[in-house]
């Protein structure tokens, strides 16, 4: 579960409908999948998902925090990344955190002031956000904005208080939310068997090796100390003498 193996499986069998597309291009169709990412905790971990989808001639939807604690997408690096995945066609959006408001038109003046700085920074426009852990609220209010996509709005989303099987769906949606695929696994008869489908992944649980929610964990905070290790040692001349050291500490 969750290795590069099982989502190239996923995306062939997106691939044999033809009905991939961006949330733009869905607007106008009557049929559609859209496979969209919420990047959580590591940029690098989604732009390696992103060469996956790019072996395969498959461009889908990234949309990243800049209120994050784990990542940082203003920084050089990151920026590189990010926009190497937008060389190579993938659509880049924000990933909004509510942070607390509850204030539905306070919400819609603060995306549109993340996406403003996130355009001026990227030196493009951003037009289509996410939200991160929306509530109830933020999923019924069907948020919508002049020129700009909210991932949840009706079109792509179906929002009921409490889904059941019986529950009808305009939009087939499937999560691979804390490691356990929500509503469904987008296996062929769910990927084809809906006209609408919108698929949601987190880039942070997916990985060559496959691993299970746990063994995923620890690889992920390993690969963030690392990260702080190897940004320490660029940023510090004396630190080179103590580097093997802090890299032979033992995690978990």
């Amino acid at each position: 579960m969750f290795s590069y193996d099982e989502y190239r499986e996923m995306i062939r069998v997106i691939q044999s409908t033809g009905r991939e597309t961006g949330y733009a291009q869905a607007l106008s169709r009557d049929s559609f999948v859209i496979m969209r990412h919420d990047v959580e905790y590591s940029v690098e971990r989604a732009y390696d998902l992103s060469c996956v989808e790019s072996e395969m001639d498959f461009c889908s939807t990234w949309f990243f925090q800049w209120t994050n604690n784990s990542y940082n997408i203003l920084s050089k690096r990151h920026q590189d990344l990010i926009r190497d995945m937008k060389e190579r066609g993938h659509h880049i959006g924000l990933h909004f955190a509510l942070n607390g408001l509850t204030d539905m038109q306070a919400v819609r003046r603060q995306i549109v002031k993340e996406m403003r700085i996130l355009s001026d920074m990227f030196g493009y426009e951003i037009s289509q956000f996410s939200i991160h852990r929306p509530t109830p609220a933020a999923l019924a209010e069907n948020i919508r904005l002049p020129n700009i996509i909210n991932a949840y709005q009706e079109e792509f989303f179906t929002f009921a208080p409490d889904i059941t099987p019986q529950t009808p769906l305009r939009v087939k949606y499937m999560s691979d939310a804390n490691h356990i695929w929500r509503y469904g696994y987008p296996d062929e008869a769910n990927i084809t068997g809906f006209p609408r489908v919108q698929i949601l992944t987190h880039p942070f649980a997916w990985s060559k090796e496959g691993y299970g929610n746990r063994e995923n964990y620890i690889a992920l905070v390993r690969e963030k100390y690392a990260e702080m290790i190897d940004s320490i040692d660029q940023e510090c001349k004396d630190f080179c003498e103590y580097r093997e050291e802090f890299m032979g500490v033992k995690l978990l």
